[in-house]
């Protein structure tokens, strides 16, 4: 099997991740990764016998790579996308893709201009569960899709230090959402709020939206929860598909109600898998930077509704 050659940028809790998912795949030779935390890349280095550099221009440079992933926290996205793509690098840039709207629009368009592929790591749309109901939704085991629902809290992670609640945690259900209803999202409604000192940001929200293809969605998301819940639940004219990301597990109740048989997989190794074959493909990633655009301007509405407490209605680009 032919290998494409990889870097990793931001060797943190995600970025090891990374860097452990590249040496495990078939289609993937790990070629350097890099970090600002010495001790952090010295590890991480060692670890997987790579090299490792404190300055990522280093690991831009190097011709021999083909891709690499960005993981560096957001406010960083739009500087280091930008000198991948000027160094004619393949990117899958973790969420959110920017910090800004501007910023995440420039990066798509120069991606565009130097012909390389990027994709925006959404996660949870490789889930085997959030997969799996894609397909019965397809099949229209559930009739006609009226609403969609999740819930996705938590106590807070110290690691997160530069967003809130709804950039970090419900990102994740806006893109599965939009995924899953196959359409984007037409207006918001959102209110959020802090209870925790120690957080800076939102450490709470409950959004609505409508999607353009009339479906509504309901989210809640917190920092608040003393345990880990991840669920999403599916109504439509026949019946509910409710899953689980943590347990991957999928439920149909109603007309066909059963419990699905869902093949678990580690979602960042189909991630990834997906990027690198994209690109030895030469087809468009699965989560591509209009993907990531769409998340980014639904959270940045919800935090706009909750601020001046009315709906805010999202144009498509």
């Amino acid at each position: 099997m032919k290998k494409l050659n990889v870097g990793v940028v931001g060797v943190g809790a995600m970025g090891h991740n990374h860097v452990r998912v590249y040496t495990r795949l078939k289609n993937a030779n790990l070629m350097a990764v890099s970090d600002l935390m010495k001790g952090t890349l010295a590890e991480v280095s060692k670890k997987y016998n790579t090299v490792g550099f404190v300055d990522y221009d280093n690991v831009l440079k190097m011709p021999e790579i083909d891709a690499v992933s960005i993981c560096v926290p957001t406010t960083y996205h739009y500087e280091v996308v930008m000198s991948a793509i000027e160094q004619g690098k393949h990117v899958l840039v973790e969420k959110p893709i920017a910090f800004t709207l501007k910023e995440a629009k420039a990066m798509v368009r120069a991606a565009r201009k130097e012909g390389v592929k990027l994709a925006t790591g959404h996660v949870e749309r490789f889930n085997p569960a959030v997969l799996e109901a894609k397909k019965l939704l397809r099949e229209k085991l559930i009739g006609e899709v009226v609403s969609v629902s999740a819930k996705r809290v938590g106590p807070f992670p110290p690691r997160i230090k530069d967003v809130g609640v709804t950039i970090d945690l419900a990102i994740h259900e806006v893109d599965v959402m939009a995924y899953l209803m196959d359409s984007p999202v037409s207006k918001v409604y959102a209110h959020v709020g802090s209870r925790l000192e120690k957080c800076e940001y939102e450490d709470h929200a409950e959004i609505m939206m409508e999607f353009y293809n009339n479906a509504i969605g309901m989210l809640e998301v917190n920092w608040l929860t003393p345990y880990k819940k991840r669920q999403l639940e599916v109504t439509g004219t026949d019946g509910i598909i409710s899953l689980d990301y943590i347990d991957q597990t999928v439920e149909i109740f109603g007309k066909n109600a059963r419990n699905v048989r869902v093949p678990h997989n580690e979602p960042l190794m189909v991630e990834l898998d997906s990027f690198l074959n994209a690109i030895m493909l030469d087809e468009k990633p699965k989560i591509t930077g209009e993907d990531g655009i769409h998340a980014l301007k639904t959270v940045l509405a919800a935090m706009k509704s909750a601020k001046e407490k009315v709906p805010v209605k999202i144009d498509i680009d």
